[in-house]
This record gives C-alpha cells, sequence and structure tokens, in this order.
C-alpha cells in the first residue's frame, strides 16, 4: 500500500515527464525557426585555427526526423506503459506481473518433478537422493542468506543441524515455521526484574542454569527474581516451544553467551523475525525443504 495519501507525486512525476518531452519538441521547433546571423559567405564569424570556419547549415532531415520519431515513440510507450506516475498504461504490464508469470511458468514446469514427492512422509524424503539434493538447492537459495550454506547459523540466527528448536522440530513444525514465518520477542524486563544488581544476580542465575561459570552467591540470589522470566523460560529455565521461549538450563546461545550478554538482553529485549516463505516458495517445494531440514538435524543424510 502506498504511503501517500494524495495523488501529488503521481501528479507531480507525470507532469515533470510530460512537460521535459515537449520541452525537447518545442527546442527542435525553435531550433528550425530562428535564424543566426551570418556573413555573405554563409558563415557565423567563428573561426579556428585561422582557416576553419563555423558554417550555419541547417539540420540534417533525417537527424530531424530521427528527432519526432524518438518524441513520438515517448509518447506512444506512456500511454502503453507505465511511465506517468500512478498511470498503469493500457497493456496493463507491470514489472510485479511479468515476475509472477515468469515465477508461475517456472512452477508449471517443474510441478511434475515434486509429483513424485506428493505421496512420500518429510522422512521419506529425507532419505531419497533426488528430494535432498532439490532441498539443497531451495536451502541454498532461500535460507543459507541467514543460516549459513551448512545450516550451522550463527549470532542471532539457529542452528538447524541440532536438537534445539524454538518452536519444535517435527516436520510439522518446520513446515509452519517455513510457510508462516517466526516472530520472536524478548521484552526488556529490567524493571520488572528489579535493580542493576538484581538484574547481575539473574544472569549469574541463568549461567548456573546450564552449567557455566558463574557466581554461585549471586546465583542464590537471583534465583527468586528468575521469577519475572519463568512466565515465558519455566520455572525450569527450559523454555516453552509453544511460545519460542528458549531453553535457557543447555549450552546453546543464540545471541550470545556469558554474564554482559545476558544483562544486555534482560536490560534491551530483543526482537528477532523468520520471514515467511509462502509467497516465494509452492507448497511443494516448502514440503520438500522441510524434509531436508528435518533430515539435516535428525542425522537422516541422503543415501
Amino acid at each position: 500500500m502506498s504511503d501517500f495519501t494524495s495523488n501529488f507525486w503521481s501528479i507531480y512525476v507525470s507532469g515533470i515527464t510530460l512537460v521535459g518531452i515537449i520541452a525537447c519538441l518545442i527546442l527542435l521547433w525553435f531550433s528550425g525557426k530562428a535564424k543566426a546571423m551570418t556573413a555573405n559567405d554563409n558563415t557565423t564569424g567563428h573561426v579556428w585555427d585561422g582557416d576553419l570556419r563555423e558554417m550555419n547549415n541547417p539540420l540534417p532531415r533525417w537527424w530531424v526526423w530521427l528527432f519526432v520519431i524518438t518524441i513520438v515513440f515517448a509518447f506512444a510507450y506512456l500511454a502503453m506503459y507505465p511511465g506517468l506516475g500512478s498511470f498503469g498504461g493500457k497493456l496493463g504490464w507491470s514489472g510485479v506481473g511479468q515476475y509472477q508469470a515468469e515465477i508461475d511458468k517456472g512452477n508449471k514446469e517443474v510441478a511434475p518433478l515434486y509429483a513424485k514427492f506428493a505421496a512420500m512422509t518429510p522422512e521419506d524424503m529425507s532419505r531419497d537422493p533426488q528430494a535432498h539434493a532439490i532441498g539443497e538447492r531451495l536451502f541454498m537459495n532461500n535460507c543459507s542468506q541467514c543460516h549459513g550454506s551448512d545450516a550451522h547459523g550463527g549470532k542471532g540466527f539457529p542452528n538447524l543441524t541440532d536438537a534445539d528448536w524454538l518452536h519444535g522440530g517435527t516436520p510439522d513444525k518446520i513446515t509452519e515455521t517455513i510457510a508462516q514465518g517466526r516472530m520472536g520477542q524478548m521484552p526488556v524486563m529490567a524493571a520488572a526484574v528489579g535493580t542493576s544488581d538484581d538484574v547481575k544476580n539473574v544472569a549469574n542465575y541463568v549461567l548456573s542454569l546450564s552449567g557455566g561459570a558463574h557466581d554461585s552467591v549471586r546465583a542464590a540470589l537471583g534465583k527468586p527474581k528468575f521469577a519475572a522470566c519463568a512466565a515465558c523460560h519455566g520455572a525450569d529455565g527450559k523454555g516453552n516451544q509453544a511460545m519460542g521461549a528458549p531453553n535457557l538450563a543447555d549450552d546453546i546461545w543464540l545471541h550470545g553467551y556469558g554474564e554482559a550478554a545476558i544483562i544486555a538482553m534482560v536490560n534491551n529485549g530483543k526482537v528477532n523475525q523468520m520471514p515467511a516463505q509462502s509467497e516465494k516458495l509452492t507448497e511443494a517445494q516448502i514440503k520438500v525443504l522441510t524434509s531436508y531440514v528435518w533430515g539435516m538435524s535428525n542425522n537422516a543424510p541422503a543415501k
């Protein structure tokens, strides 16, 4: 949807475009009508290198007509195709429409290739060499930019090859994540936890849950303050996949490890987004991609 609430900019762009073309036509007409002051020998009086004189000859007719043709072409083009603000052109062409047409054509051509996988389960597809190869290419083209070509992820981007899943690692949950995307939000919790010292104590308690290096005294003081976090992460800190709350009792840290990283998370919160792929990929492609991702974390390589 347009961010503008009026058609001012559409009219502005259209006006600038038309005025520019009309100005070229006026310039051509004026150049043909205007008479420069010349000497009796049809020169302008400008001399270079002693004997090179500027003549006052009219523009070649082929050049003039070529100029006129370009102007006529410009008007015809703007009538048929987008170019005048929000006017879409008589032919109804658009870049989005052409892109979608090419996508639909490509999907139609590869439909028979995916048809053989329709009756297969994601588990079976993860072991099928052809499905695995297709899934790998889909992953490289659509997922590797964030999760890495080896799917091991990075800071802020989950590792897809382990058994740690924010929303669940079943084929159905993976399909749901790929198709609909995810929006993860850790709210700012500093005020709920208490003072800055309380936040530091909670950070040490969280570190103790995973067996990391921590101050045991601060961890003991932070345990009751962790109640502010338990609503999402659970009283035992093992997370809640229904909410996408991570497990704090393992040694997997999505946004950084250590006291400072945890304090920053409590003080600042975090918003993470996995974009939905349902508008880019067909249902069959998502199914094959699901089998590939599921296979990476379940030791089911293609045979």
